[in-house]
Parts: structure tokens; C-alpha cells; sequence
């Protein structure tokens, strides 16, 4: 096999060259200037970039015979993949998809990881061969800027790049606002590097209400389309009505309805609808694909005990998507209702959106709950006293607005305990994720399930004792 040296954030791959020769290598693939390895070496320029087109040649080029939709955005990307998925089935086209929740293979699905979106470019380009042997003829690719930015996903040949919105999220690893678009804007320049496939019109489909879009729309593509709420655009909503559960509205004089909620995910819809219309399905397709997606895992779902108030579970992660899930939940309150959020921020992940979210959640709801979300190697007693402050700053009164509660599984059991009749408990941040991160381990965590528990009456526990 060949040993690609990569060089990472926190590893350098070229420190692992003398192993892979001796584990069997027959060639080896680097940037460093090397001319003494006793097999072929291949310097390049960027080897991360270089994995992907190797991987793609490896398994004999999968996306040249596959339509593939790549969708990209700071929110919603999952939503919308799913979104997608459902309206093509219904409409009869044999379509897969990688996104944040699972692989779906048609007849079956595995899950993609625990905190990563794109896997890495070998089992990108193993799934979209896998989806070809399957006799697939579309597939629905969620595509991040860190998996664009470090070539997970080149050799893939984009014929649909799909906008959901651009926010603060992984100025961290990015550097600078300008960098992070710059990664998102390399799906869309994808459109016009691909392989060509014949029949196949590459489009751009953008949110005409982000900020960014003229950016993205500026990028050329055979055919640019446009959605929005608010903006004028090629697919807008009109007559919207947010119901209980569910949300109507129509399109190009199309009434639709689906069974998500809340005003970002009728964006995400469009997106969907947008691709899709793009592609060439039918209405009535489009009408039945997003009525048969009940919901997602960790994306607004209910979590019902027989409690007397509603309780959710969402992946909101960022300041934005925090703003639009609380915005959603206050929707849900009855007459008198409170909303109860918990959440809490990443350690090693952009530092500034700690701050961020906490004045959000100070603004919308009655109670924030600051609590532990994979703090990493960093200390959670510093991340919680950056959020305090960000609730202080909007005004919050600690022990009376918002409280720190360092357990998780012990926030979310005093969330429900404060609860009562007409409220709303939304944890935030996890979604569906399986584990939480403490220091350098992953440790099994569901919100789900210690929601389910803590409505019950007891608290699952979280931190591990080297953390208490």
C-alpha cells in the first residue's frame, strides 16, 4: 500500500515514514524533500489534498457515475441532506447519502462518526463505490469546511452545490472569517473543475437571505438558482404558517407542508425543495418527501416521560443555530410558559462563540443552564466562566437567570425539576451524538437518554472522577 505523510494540527505524518516502511509501504507520498527512503517517494504540495485524488483513482473514479449534491453551510447541512434524500426517494431516484447522522447505502445505513461530518477521503470515496456497486444513481454529500479545506473531499465531482447559510462557527482552525468562507466557496468552485457527465446541468443553489450570498453567487456555474423567506428569490416561501407540529407554506404557488418546525428548518427546506426542483422532480414528490420525514435524530426531537412540559433535544451548536432553535422553542411555550436551555461550548473549538451563545440564550429564554460539552483538554471551570460572563452581559443575574452546573447529566436533571406545566427544557449541543470528550477520551453520552432518565427523576452522570 501507499503511506501518504500528512502533515496535521497537532501530528506530523512525515514522523511516521521509517514505520510505514517497515509495516510493508511499497511507496510513500510526502512534502518534506526526501532522497534517501529505499522506495518510491512522491513529493507534492499539499498531501491532504493529494489523499483524495488518490483515493478517488483507487476505487476507480465513483462520482463520475453518481449525480452528486454537495451541500455545504455552518447550519442546517444535515437537515437539508435529509430533506433531500426523502423528496428523490419519493420520487423514484435511487439516491444515497453522507451525512452527519449516517451513510445511507439504499437498503442500508452506518453511522459516520462521533464528532466528525466528512470522513476522511478513503472512506468518502469507499461509500460513493459502495453506493455505485448498489446500482445508486444520485447521492446527497454533506460537506464541511474543514473536510473541504483539508482534502477529504477532492476527487469528488460536485453537479449541485447547495448553500444553507454562512455563520460564526471554526475561526479556530480557520484563522479568519475570509479563510473559513474561502473553504466553503471550494465545493462551489468544484462545480466547474469536475468531470463533466453527460445531461448533467451543474448548479449552484444559494440563500438569497445570508449575507454571503452575492459571494457565492458570484462563482460561476452553468445555472445559479436562489431561495429564501425574506429576500426575492427563485424559490421563496409565502403564506407560511408555523403550526404545532408542523409548518405550511407555499412555493412558486405549490402548497407544501412538512412535519419539521421552526423558521430555519422551512429554510432548509427550500434548499432541498430548490436542489430538487433542479433536478427535475416532480411536485408531487417534492410534496411527499417532505411530508415523510417525521424528524431527525437529536435535531428538535421530543423526549415525552408523560411530563406536563415539552422536552427536546437539539445539536445547536453555534450562535446562530442556538438563536434559531430558541426562537423555535419559545414558539412551543404555552400561556405563562418558560423556556429552560442547557448547553455548554467545546474545549479546542473557536473560543469567541462561548461568549456568543450565552448572551443568545440570556436574550431568549428564562432560564440558561451553562453546563459541560466536550471540554477536551481544556479546563471546564475557564469555559463556563467565559459563557457566565456572556450571560452577565445580557443583563443575566447568576442563581436567578442562569446557573453553572459542571455535570451534564445533573443540568439536565435540575432542568426538569425547575420545569412545570406550559414550559419548554431544550438541551442544546449534543444532538445525537454517542459520547462527550474529556480530556483526550471519548466517554459514552446519549442527551437523549439522560433526558429520558432526568424526566424520570434521576440524573445520569457525566463527568469522569479525574474531572469532578
Amino acid at each position: 500500500a501507499v503511506f501518504v505523510a500528512r502533515r496535521g494540527q497537532q501530528s506530523d505524518g512525515h514522523r511516521y515514514i521509517a514505520a510505514a516502511i517497515a509495516a510493508g509501504a511499497s511507496a510513500v507520498i510526502g512534502e518534506a524533500a526526501l532522497d534517501d527512503l529505499p522506495l518510491p517517494y512522491v513529493r507534492v504540495k499539499d498531501a491532504a489534498q493529494a489523499l483524495g485524488l488518490l483515493a478517488s483513482a483507487y476505487y476507480d473514479y465513483p462520482a463520475r457515475e453518481l449525480v452528486i449534491v454537495g451541500v455545504t453551510g455552518t447550519d442546517g447541512k444535515t437537515t437539508t441532506c435529509h430533506l433531500l434524500h426523502s423528496i428523490l426517494k419519493c420520487a423514484g431516484i435511487a439516491a444515497g447519502s453522507i451525512s452527519t447522522l449516517a451513510a445511507d447505502f439504499g437498503d442500508e445505513a452506518v453511522a459516520t462518526g462521533l464528532h466528525v461530518t466528512t470522513p476522511g477521503a478513503p472512506q468518502v470515496q469507499g461509500y460513493l463505490a459502495r453506493m455505485r456497486a448498489a446500482g445508486l444513481t444520485h447521492c446527497i454529500l454533506e460537506m464541511t469546511s474543514h473536510g473541504l479545506a483539508q482534502g477529504r473531499l477532492q476527487g469528488v465531482d460536485v453537479d449541485v452545490a447547495v448553500l444553507t447559510n454562512l455563520m460564526h462557527e471554526h475561526l479556530d482552525f480557520h484563522g479568519s472569517w475570509e479563510n473559513y468562507r474561502a473553504a466553503k466557496a471550494r465545493m462551489f468552485h468544484m462545480l466547474g473543475a469536475g468531470f463533466r457527465k453527460a445531461g448533467v446541468v451543474k448548479a449552484a443553489v444559494v440563500n438569497a437571505d445570508d449575507p454571503s450570498a452575492g459571494y457565492f453567487q458570484a462563482i460561476p456555474a452553468e445555472r445559479s438558482l436562489c431561495y429564501g423567506l425574506h429576500q426575492r428569490a427563485d424559490f421563496q416561501a409565502r403564506d407560511i404558517r408555523h403550526l404545532p407540529q408542523a409548518t405550511a407554506f407555499t412555493v412558486q404557488g405549490e402548497p407544501l407542508e412538512m412535519r419539521l418546525v421552526g423558521e430555519f428548518n422551512l429554510s432548509n427546506a427550500l434548499a432541498a425543495v430548490s436542489a430538487a426542483r433542479h433536478l427535475g422532480v416532480g411536485w408531487g414528490a417534492v410534496r411527499r418527501g417532505l411530508l415523510a420525514l417525521d424528524g431527525l435524530a437529536g435535531r428538535m426531537e421530543r423526549v415525552d416521560e408523560g411530563q406536563d412540559f415539552i422536552a427536546l433535544v437539539d445539536f445547536a451548536h453555534t450562535p446562530n443555530a442556538l438563536k434559531r432553535a430558541l426562537s423555535a422553542a419559545r414558539r412551543m411555550l404555552s400561556e405563562g410558559g418558560r423556556l429552560i436551555a442547557v448547553f455548554g461550548s467545546a474545549g479546542l473549538r473557536d473560543v469567541e462563540k462561548r461568549r456568543l451563545m450565552a448572551e443568545t440564550s440570556a436574550v431568549l429564554a428564562d432560564m440558561t443552564i451553562l453546563t459541560a460539552e466536550d471540554p477536551r483538554t481544556e479546563s471546564l471551570d475557564a469555559i463556563l466562566a467565559a459563557m457566565a460572563a456572556g450571560c452577565r452581559a445580557q443583563g443575566g443575574v447568576e442563581g436567578a437567570t442562569f446557573v453553572r452546573i459542571r455535570d451534564r447529566g445533573e443540568a439536565l436533571y435540575r432542568a426538569c425539576q425547575m420545569a412545570r406545566a406550559g414550559d419548554v427544557v431544550i438541551a442544546c449541543g449534543k444532538g445525537h451524538e454517542q459520547s462527550m470528550c474529556f480530556g483526550t477520551v471519548e466517554y459514552a453520552w446519549d442527551d437523549r437518554a439522560a433526558l429520558r432518565a432526568a424526566l424520570r427523576g434521576s440524573a445520569l452522570a457525566t463527568l469522569p472522577t479525574a474531572a469532578r
